[in-house]
Parts: structure tokens; C-alpha cells; sequence
């Protein structure tokens, strides 16, 4: 009788979880096929701002015999509120099927293959950390597209969903499966931001074959397109000053500045300048640097101990690569399977001090998780809205604090 009622109540909780998922997911969906087709006139649109500025249009200029890199071109022959960031090359081919058709129709398309990786994301989450898997894909789905998180990633058409995956494959496969590992590290180097340090972090951790693998994969994918660009734009010579050109109107942007006080950076040198105004001299260099060191140490350090803590070295190895270098918000969704196993232990383990701490942890990196319209108007109305887009790199931060505390304090 009880094995009979046990999974009659799961395949309950199950129907009814994903009906709450598929509404959410509805709902998420909507901007992509509302968005109104972009010009001069609605720059200001947010619906899919990431996939106009960061890959449709992009793409069409690439197409069209351009250099999307170069900010001058693509202000001046698009409609684009932002400037084309430093994405793979290989990104222009990756995503092309989504830049042929009209902006609306590739806008949509985009959308449900984001969706669907969410729900890749949430299948890799329950395998990791080992939880029935129909139920905790379709909870951990749920929840993505419910958060605030997983919603930013449809609402404005970002590309981090497919790095998460990939990021995902990287650390759950290095051991296994090093080929998968790499081909992951490879789609998680579409962001430099995201492939960079996990390949150094990977590499200091004894999966070498996978983090050189994974960047030469990547390397060799983008190989054929910058070849391209460097014969359209006559020479290596201004191949390079287009980067240079693109790499200046980043740095000083309101959003990628590091000492803007408006910026949604969660980095530690960023979250640093807004929480206390002052910024310390090569600040950037000096993160990357000293984040990527103490946990790279820490990582392989808990690699040596059960298979729980080895959980933790994954948080902290995707958690460091968010607080290294520059990320917003919705990129510590690389983070995903990590937090979810992690989280698993700590209950089963919540009556030890570390772990305890180790939840506190996973409890912060909710925080961007958690930041919905609702609680972001709250977080305005009572502190202003530096508070409000400060408040998800101060609890990124202090979560890597928290893990780097827990990991120092474990035996070698």
C-alpha cells in the first residue's frame, strides 16, 4: 500500500508543479512575440534588448559584409541602444538560423530554445544533485522560469542559459566524460567572461585536458569568422583597432563601467566601488587575479575530500568565475546544478557548523533568484535605487566569502 500511494503522491506534486511552470513559462514567453519590431524611435525597448543588440542585428551586420565589433558601424546601421560586446566569433555562425528570418519570428524561435535549455539546465541540476529525476527536473525547471533569474533571460534574450548548459557540462563531466567536458567549456567560452576563468579554474583543478580542449575547440570555431573579418576590414592592423575601439566604449558605458554607480555588475571590484565609493588602483587585474587564486587553491583542495565536498568545489569554482571578473545578475546562472547539490547536503548534514555556513551560502546566492518586480520596487521605495542594484553582487560576494571560509577551514 505505501509503495502504491508513494509515487501516485509524487506523479501529484509533479502534474501540479509543472502546470505552475507551464504558466510561468507562458508568461515569460509573451515579450518575444509582443516586442515591437525594432527603430530609431523605440531604442529604449527592453523585450529581447540582448537579442536585438547582441545577435540579431549583429548577425545581419556580419551578413551584410560588415564588422559587428566596430560600434561606429553598428550604431549607424542598425537600430542598437548597446555596443556589440567581445562574444566568441563564432557566436555570429552559432546563432545565425535565429537572425535569417523577420525579427519577430527569430525572436520567438530564440525564446523557446532558451526555454528549453532552462529546462536543461534544470535536468542537469536534479542529476547532480541527485533527486528523483522527473520531479526535481520539473521542480527546478519551475522554479528557473518562476525566478526572477530565469525570467531576465527570456525577457531581454540573453545567450547565458545556453553557457550555463555548457558550464554545466564542463564541471559535471570533467572526470567521465572529458570530450563532453570540453565540447561544455567550449559553448561556455561564447562569454569570454564565463570561458576564461573557468578554464583556468578547470585547469588548476587537474582537468587540463579539458581546459585546453575546450579552448582550443572554441578557438578553432571562431578561427574561420575572425579570418573573415580581418580580410573585410584589410588587415590584422585595423582588425585590431576595431577591438581596441570596442573594448574603450565598453569600459566607459554607464552598465560596463566598473565605477558606475548604476551598473548591475556583481563582480568584486564593482560591487566594492558601489558599496563604499572608492576604487583601489589595477582593482579589475587585482580581482581577477586574487578571486581566481584563492579558488582555484580551495577547489582543489576540497576535490581531495568526499564527494560532498567536492559538490562544494563545484559552487565555488562557477561562484569565483562570477565574482572574478565582470558579470550581472542573471549570470550566476551557471551555478545552477552546483547550488542545488550543495543545497541537498546541507540539509542532510545541517546539524554540522560548516555546513550550516555552506547554506548561508547557497541562501545568498538566492538573492538574484528571489529579486522580482515586487521586492525590487520594495528595495527602491525603502533605500533608493543604488540599494537595488547593488544588492545582488553584495550577497554573490558574500556568498564566495562564505564558501572560501567553509573550504579554508577543511583539512588538506
Amino acid at each position: 500500500m505505501i509503495t502504491t500511494t508513494k509515487p501516485d503522491t509524487r506523479t501529484l506534486i509533479t502534474i501540479a508543479v509543472a502546470v505552475i511552470g507551464a504558466l510561468s513559462a507562458a508568461r515569460a514567453l509573451r515579450p518575444s512575440w509582443e516586442v515591437p519590431a525594432p527603430t530609431g524611435e523605440n531604442l529604449a525597448e527592453e523585450r529581447l534588448q540582448d537579442f536585438r543588440d547582441a545577435l540579431y542585428f549583429p548577425i545581419r551586420e556580419f551578413l551584410a559584409g560588415g564588422n559587428p565589433y566596430d560600434p561606429a558601424a553598428m550604431f549607424e546601421h542598425w537600430p542598437v541602444r548597446q555596443n556589440f560586446n567581445l562574444y566568441q566569433p563564432y557566436h555570429l555562425v552559432l546563432h545565425l538560423p535565429f537572425a535569417l528570418p523577420e525579427y519577430r519570428i527569430g525572436a520567438i524561435a530564440f525564446t523557446l530554445a532558451s526555454l528549453v535549455l532552462l529546462g536543461v539546465l534544470g535536468l542537469l541540476a536534479a542529476r547532480r544533485a541527485k533527486l528523483p529525476l522527473v520531479l526535481g527536473t520539473v521542480v527546478i525547471g519551475a522554479l528557473l522560469v518562476t525566478s526572477q533569474v530565469g525570467k531576465a533571460q527570456l525577457y531581454v534574450g540573453q545567450v547565458n542559459p545556453l553557457i550555463a548548459v555548457g558550464a554545466a557540462a564542463a564541471l559535471l563531466a570533467r572526470s567521465s566524460h572529458p570530450r563532453v567536458a570540453a565540447l561544455g567549456l567550449a559553448v561556455a567560452w561564447l562569454k569570454p567572461q564565463f570561458g576564461l576563468p573557468l578554464a583556468i579554474l578547470l585547469f588548476a583543478r587537474g582537468s587540463r585536458r579539458v581546459a585546453l580542449g575546450g579552448t582550443v575547440i572554441a578557438a578553432l570555431a571562431s578561427l574561420p569568422v575572425v579570418g573573415l573579418l580581418v580580410y573585410r576590414g584589410g588587415g590584422v592592423g585595423p582588425f585590431l583597432d576595431v577591438i581596441s575601439a570596442n573594448l574603450a566604449h565598453a569600459s566607459g558605458t554607464s552598465y560596463g563601467a566598473v565605477d558606475s554607480v548604476t551598473a548591475q555588475r556583481v563582480d568584486l571590484p564593482a560591487v566594492f566601488f558601489r558599496v563604499t565609493d572608492w576604487l583601489p588602483p589595477a582593482a579589475e587585474l587585482t580581482a581577477l587575479v586574487g578571486v581566481l587564486a584563492a579558488t582555484a587553491y580551495l577547489a582543489r583542495k576540497l576535490d581531495g575530500g568526499d564527494s560532498d565536498s567536492r559538490s562544494v568545489a563545484d559552487l565555488i569554482t562557477a561562484v569565483g568565475a562570477v565574482v572574478a571578473v565582470v558579470h550581472q545578475p542573471g549570470d550566476v546562472l551557471i551555478a545552477v546544478p552546483a547550488m542545488a547539490a550543495v543545497a541537498v547536503v546541507c540539509w542532510r548534514r545541517r546539524k554540522e557548523r560548516d555546513w550550516r555556513i555552506t547554506g548561508f551560502a547557497v541562501v545568498a546566492l538566492l538573492v538574484p533568484f528571489a529579486h522580482l518586480y515586487f521586492v525590487n520596487s520594495a528595495i527602491i521605495g525603502l533605500f533608493g535605487r543604488r540599494v537595488d542594484v547593488t544588492v545582488d553582487g553584495v550577497a554573490i560576494v558574500v556568498a564566495w566569502v562564505l564558501l572560501v571560509v567553509v573550504a579554508a577551514r577543511k583539512r588538506a
